[in-house]
């Protein structure tokens, strides 16, 4: 029986910059963002989700 094994390779772990929501948001629930001279909204719902608007 021939079995053609292949070795598996993890992708190369990458490291982003981790941001606390409450610390862009100065202990409220809302920041903007600027990027590319546009301003985005970033808004920490009561449920505790996220949501970014332009």
């Amino acid at each position: 029986m021939n079995m053609h094994v292949s070795k598996v390779v993890a992708p190369t772990q990458e490291v982003f910059p981790t941001y606390h929501a409450e610390e862009l948001t100065c202990g409220g629930n809302q920041a903007r963002i600027l990027l590319n001279g546009q301003i985005y909204s970033l808004r920490i719902t009561r449920a505790g989700k996220l949501i970014l608007t332009k």
